[in-house]
């Protein structure tokens, strides 16, 4: 869920500056100043480097012949001028400055630079004229967007400067956390589930991750690191956002077949009004299923902008924010088999068991956080519907069956953090009706048509549910330079399943040790961590006031 970047706005040339009045200062007024000039000057104090709150340093016309490695300590710098000086040589701390816009080195002796410069990815100019640099460094920054080229070189070589096959030692395993002890007394299915945006390759781009290498954004080098991740945890259900239509078909599918998977796709709805050809390139949510232990009843699509169109009810905001945005759902009505039991297998008529499997990927921008709201409650809304209708359809006859009447796990990236309206509406089961999240649009009628709530003071729906993972598990899914939170979620129906344990995080001490600012990175294949939680199913299901799932399946017997 990236953030609108900051606007950088370079500091006035003429540098400007008020001076406080006795008066002021006599009233207790505090000063601030955010720049720096130095002049006259050999060296520099080391007091310097305490004065950590500057955003921009002037060394201009100075005799200085060495530049500290401490200057990285100044982390809030924004624009550093060390034009006309005597450095013949530069840190490679000074990459660790990633804030700066402005660096410039004109007119000084420099004949090489540190590969580290290219970690500087905010850096909008890069002064370099007037430097005895080496022909291969002035040709790549002579030529048209010079500058940018010559960034890229530089950290794309950063990791051949360190004699090693990347700038990073490879992270720790992350570590299982168990949660409960399965049941030992009876039959009981017991499965892994993994939720992963596994970042698709028409995103993956230097604009987007500048602070990473261009081989290791490429989808030839990150498709090994991600399906090697998948391969490494073996989920029996594998729920996957961001996957472009022709990785699913000619790299994901193929693949985790061959590893006794079979798995569902299904596009943005963008993907309806393109050619063949621009088709390929769309993504969307797949769910793959180990076939050994589950097989495949039925797949269902939700299109998020059908339904807005069909609730709009005449809502100005429902048709021009929440319809334009072609996010879908995808579930998959599963059904268990012997090899999923463990502890002995139940009597034959319990075997078959249905679980409702669904992802979805949900709106990015913050600024629309009606717009996932809503997405969120055209999700459980819809699937409500096909557990009624599917259950009814295997049922002829039977009274008709609620939400409830069978297990649901939702794997998710919602693109809201935990204390959002989704994740509150989801878990607890309602929300307020004017819920800040709304933001006071015209929602009020159409969103009477998604809730199940007979109270006009909330809107919600009649899942029983929660999150496998806590706030204090993971502080973060989403890891990039200008976000890091959780967004990605595995929630499911607590009447029917017990959470056995789910994968920690990465140790946090490897981003401040390797001076990780964001993902992808070349030992971690998305800007997205993968979760994985092993559940117990409890067989036989509880009898529900509508009906027993032990007959789920009636006319089918």
């Amino acid at each position: 869920m990236p953030k609108e970047k900051d606007k950088y706005q370079p500091p006035n040339p003429r540098r400007t500056y008020t001076i406080m009045s006795q008066d002021e200062s006599n009233a207790g007024k505090k000063s601030q100043w955010f720049e720096l000039e130095i002049t006259g000057i050999r060296n520099l104090s080391p007091e310097l480097w305490k004065l950590q709150h500057l955003t921009s340093l002037y060394l201009n016309d100075n005799n200085l012949m060495r530049l500290p490695p401490d200057v990285s300590r100044l982390s809030n710098l924004t624009y550093l001028d060390l034009s006309a000086n005597k450095l013949r040589s530069l840190p490679a701390e000074i990459g660790d400055m990633v804030h700066l816009r402005e660096l410039l080195l004109n007119n000084n002796y420099l004949r090489v630079l540190p590969y580290e410069l290219g970690r500087l990815f905010q850096l909008q100019t890069l002064g370099l004229t007037g430097n005895p640099l080496s022909p291969e460094i002035l040709s790549i920054y002579n030529e048209p967007n010079g500058q940018t080229k010559l960034l890229t070189f530089m950290l794309d070589n950063l990791h051949l400067s360190h004699h090693t096959d990347v700038t990073a030692t490879q992270p720790a395993q992350r570590p299982w956390i168990p949660l409960a002890h399965p049941e030992r007394n009876r039959p009981t299915a017991i499965f892994t589930v993994m939720c992963y945006n596994v970042l698709c390759d028409k995103y993956c781009t230097r604009q987007q991750y500048g602070y990473c290498p261009t081989w290791a954004l490429s989808w030839e080098y990150r498709k090994k690191g991600i399906i090697e991740e998948i391969r490494h945890y073996s989920a029996d259900i594998i729920s996957l956002q961001e996957v472009e239509t022709d990785q699913f078909y000619h790299f994901f599918l193929p693949e985790l077949k061959s590893d006794g998977y079979e798995g569902v796709f299904a596009p943005k709805s963008r993907a309806r009004t393109m050619s063949e050809n621009e088709r390929k390139h769309v993504d969307g949510c797949a769910i793959f299923y180990r076939t050994s232990k589950f097989s495949l009843l039925k797949e269902h699509l939700m299109e998020f902008n059908q339904i807005a169109m069909a609730s709009a009810e005449g809502s100005h905001d429902m048709l021009n924010r929440v319809m334009t945005k072609d996010n879908i759902g995808l579930a998959a009505l599963l059904e268990t088999k012997e090899g999923v039991f463990e502890n002995g297998v139940p009597p034959d008529n319990q075997i078959r068991q249905p679980i409702l499997v669904a992802t979805a990927h949900v709106h990015w921008d913050p600024e629309y956080s009606d717009v996932k709201l809503i997405q969120t409650m055209m999700l459980m809304s819809d699937l409500k519907n096909f557990i009624e209708e599917t259950t009814t359809s295997l049922r002829p006859g039977a009274p008709l069956a609620d939400c409830n009447s069978l297990p649901l796990i939702l794997c998710a990236d919602l693109n809201s953090l935990p204390e959002s309206g989704v994740i509150e509406y989801l878990v607890e089961g309602k929300i307020a009706a004017k819920h800040v999240d709304f933001k006071d649009l015209g929602y009020e009628d159409c969103l009477q048509k998604l809730t199940t709530i007979d109270n006009p003071d909330f809107l919600g729906h009649d899942f029983r549910l929660s999150r496998s993972y806590s706030d204090d598990v993971m502080p973060y899914t989403n890891y990039t330079f200008d976000f890091k939170g959780v967004i990605d979620y595995i929630i499911f129906s607590r009447d029917y399943m017990t959470t056995l344990g789910i994968l920690g995080r990465i140790d946090p001490d490897w981003f401040k040790d390797n001076k990780v600012i964001g993902c992808p990175h070349p030992h971690i294949p998305s800007d997205h961590f993968a979760l994985l939680a092993e559940f117990e199913l409890h067989v036989p299901y509880p009898t529900n006031t509508r009906g027993n799932t032990n007959n789920f399946h009636g006319s089918r017997r």
